[in-house]
This record gives C-alpha cells, structure tokens and sequence, in this order.
C-alpha cells in the first residue's frame, strides 16, 4: 500500500494533538511516509512537536516526522496538505467576540461581525499559503478546514476556480452526525445525509439508515422530549452544552429540518446577546480551558517521555473526519461527506456561483455532489442574505472597499442596522490593521 506524505498547517492548533492520534489510530488504512507540522508561531508548535516525538516514538516509530516554520520544507513533495490557520491566533478571536458585544451584537467567532474580521483576517494567509503549496507540491490535494469556512472558500473559489484539488470542509455537521449517533444508540458511520444551506448555516432534510428508513422524524421526536447534547458532552465546555440544547427550541420555531447549531445566532440574536457575557467570552473559555489543558499535558508528555495516562484528547471527531476524508480520495472509497462546492444547479433556484454545503460522494477525483433541487420561501431568503454578506465579505477584501464592508455588516442578520453596522466596522479595522488591506472610502475598485 502507498505511503502518503502530509503536512499540517497550522501545527502548533490545540486541535493538532487529536489529529495526529488520529493519523496514528488509521495508519494502516492511511499509512504515511512523512509528516511535517507548519506553523508561523514556532514556540507554540514546539509543545505539539515535542509531545508527537514521544507519541510516535512509542506508536508510529517508522515514521518520517519533523515541525518547522520553513515553507519549503513544510510544503515539498507532498499528497496531502490539512489547513486549520488561525491568523491572529486566539488574541484576535477575544476581539472579534468583544468588540462587536460593546455594542449589543453577537460576539462569535464565525458568525456576525466576528466572522466578519475573522475572514478579512484569513483570506491572504489562505491564498498565499495555496500559492507556496503548489509551488512545491503542484499535485497535492489541500483539505481545508479554516474559518470561517465560508468566507474562505469564497475567496479561495475566486482565484484558484480552476484548481480541483482543493477542498473545503467543515467539521459540525460530522459532530451533529456524531450526536445524532449517540441519541439513536447507532454508528453515524451508517447514516446516508442529505443536507443543504451555507457553511455554519444549513439543515439536514434526511438522515437515512442502512435499510433506507428516514430517520429525522425520530430524531426530532427524541431532541423534543430530552433535549439534544453534543457526543462528547462530558468533555464540552458549558457554552458547548448551551449551543447544543438551543436545537430543542429551533426546532419547535422551524420543524421542518434538522439545524446547523450555529443558526441559533441568526434565529435569535437578541436572545444570544443576552447570554454572553462581554468580559469573558468563548474565547476566554477556550484559553483558560483547552489551550491550557492540551498544553499542560503535552509538555507533562514531552518531559515523562510517555504517552501512558495521557488524556491530552478529548474529541476526537476534528481529526478523524480529515484523516478519513484524505483516505476516501486516496483509495477512491467513494464515502458521502458534508462539502463546501460551487452551487451550479445544486440548489436549482440560488445562484450558481454560491458555494454551498452538501453532501457528495468523495473520491480520487474529487467530490461529486448531490443535488437537492428548489429549497422553500424561508430557506430562500435567509440563504440570500447571508450568502449576499459572504460575497460583499470578499469584494471589500479584494477591491479594498470600506463601502462594500459596511454593506456586508448590515445585511447580516446579527446586525441589521447601519448605524451600529458602521461603529463595529470602524473598531475592528482599528483592531485589525496589519491583518486587513486598508478599507477605502469612497468608489470602490469595481
């Protein structure tokens, strides 16, 4: 069986340590030559590094493995290349959530003004990182996982239109997909989805068992009388939780489908202000909580020398799903995934050049897409507005409008007001100079 060479973007993620457990758990189903973790920031991925020395040391000892902050050395001769970049880092995620909270909006770090920043952020690192890869490894398929993954592909689409391998992914509807396993007492390995919407914004209409029986109306009976937790709830942070249980309520406003639990932000927005408190936000969660406890163990791993006792991985849905993505193209497994895609009929009445979130069948060649035809009134229209935003999102990144940022925080659904719209844009090009190209007034480019 061939050997495959991967490099990890964005080495130095608290979410790497899962990822390379996972890569260790498949290797005999996607075994590797060569691993190569990248990151910018060489004293956080050095704690990574260090810990996956002992890990394969004791678990993969005939892999090639090394971390480094050289493209060139990151990016040569490679089949697989895993993107998780977060530019800015977990600083400028507390100022996408706090600075849109200051003026009573939703403070997240994908959806609204957050997201907003978060894209403007990841967009050149996204394209130049694209343009190193196929420098060195022109072949090499790059599954990306950024955030705000819409936004990403968005721009990725514009430039590299041409380029089919490259593939964007997300992984919440394989954690919903996950949670749904554990509600039903099934393996979610089994289930066969049908799903549309936008990345962080869509619905599942089917979710088939192996026997073909339709499984949404049970599943919406159960969330209805229990609630609804995440598969790995034991090990979730509140907020989590919280996200979680909110399915209950959308589905008794909108029965219809199955919801990304991330619509909770644009269903109830005054309600989801409410709950977050502007000083301590997910962000502060996440630096207080898993950054410091992958950390702390990763360096307790790096001085015992052993992996043994070890807890330092608590979900491992993030990893799996790539590593098992990247071994259906590899061996044409052909399995159905939840992709990003250029539309192109795929929802008949959205425009074709959305990038929309369905499920496909994923093989050496690529993703080959279901389509599921003319989506009702409802769905239409909230589609419309937030992909409008995501599209206004990337020509103000590209055409350097300050016009065209303006009317992208204003059509979305977290703001609405232009007004409020124009105070967060004007605080977070502050926060962000250095990250975004310089917003200008008056015409834009186009």
């Amino acid at each position: 069986m061939k050997k495959y060479n991967v490099v990890i973007v964005g080495g130095g993620s608290t979410w790497t340590p899962g990822l390379l457990q996972s890569l260790t758990k498949n290797k005999n189903v996607f075994p590797l030559n060569r691993l190569v973790l990248f990151d910018i920031d060489a004293e956080r991925q050095k704690i990574i590094g260090e810990y996956a020395k002992v890990l394969f040391k004791e678990k993969y000892p005939e892999l090639d493995f090394q971390y480094t902050t050289d493209k060139e050395i990151a990016y040569k001769n490679m089949d697989f290349v895993f993107c998780q970049m977060r530019t800015g880092g977990y600083a400028m995620r507390e100022l996408d959530e706090k600075i849109p909270l200051k003026f009573g909006v939703i403070g997240q770090e994908t959806c609204g003004p957050g997201g907003f920043a978060y894209g403007m952020r990841s967009i050149r690192d996204m394209l130049q990182m694209i343009e190193d890869v196929r420098k060195y490894s022109p072949n090499a398929w790059i599954l990306n996982y950024t955030n705000p993954a819409a936004i990403v592909a968005e721009a990725i689409n514009r430039v590299y239109k041409d380029d089919k391998r490259i593939l964007n992914i997300c992984d919440q509807p394989v954690n919903l997909l996950r949670s749904y396993g554990r509600l039903l007492d099934m393996d979610p390995y089994e289930f066969e989805p049908v799903y549309f919407g936008l990345n962080h914004f869509g619905w599942f209409t089917h979710l088939y068992d192996k026997f073909g029986n339709d499984l949404v109306p049970k599943i919406k009976e159960i969330i209805k009388r229990q609630g609804f937790k995440p598969v790995d709830a034991e090990q979730r942070d509140q907020s989590w939780l919280d996200t979680y249980s909110i399915v209950k309520d959308m589905l008794e406003d909108f029965p219809d489908y199955l919801p990304n639990t991330y619509l909770q932000y644009y269903y109830y927005p005054e309600y989801k202000v409410k709950k977050l408190d502007p000083n301590y936000t997910r962000a502060n969660e996440v630096m207080d909580g898993r950054e410091k406890r992958v950390f702390a163990e990763c360096r307790l791993v790096a001085e015992k020398g052993t992996t043994a006792g070890s807890s330092v991985v608590h979900n491992d849905a993030h990893g799996d799903m790539i590593v098992e993505v990247a071994e259906s193209i590899a061996h044409n497994k052909n399995r159905i995934y939840i992709i990003i895609t250029e539309n192109n009929g795929l929802i008949s009445n959205i425009q074709d050049d959305a990038m929309v979130e369905v499920a496909a069948i994923l093989g050496v060649n690529g993703p080959r897409p279901f389509g599921v035809g003319k989506i009702g009134t409802f769905y239409k229209g909230l589609m419309e507005q937030q992909l409008a935003y995501e599209k206004l999102t990337v020509d103000a990144y590209f055409e350097q409008s300050y016009e065209k940022a303006l009317q992208a925080l204003t059509l979305n659904r977290t703001v609405v007001d232009a007004k409020k719209a124009r105070k967060i844009l004007d605080e977070l090009i502050k926060a962000n100079k250095g990250y975004w190209p310089e917003l200008k007034k008056g015409r834009s480019k186009k």
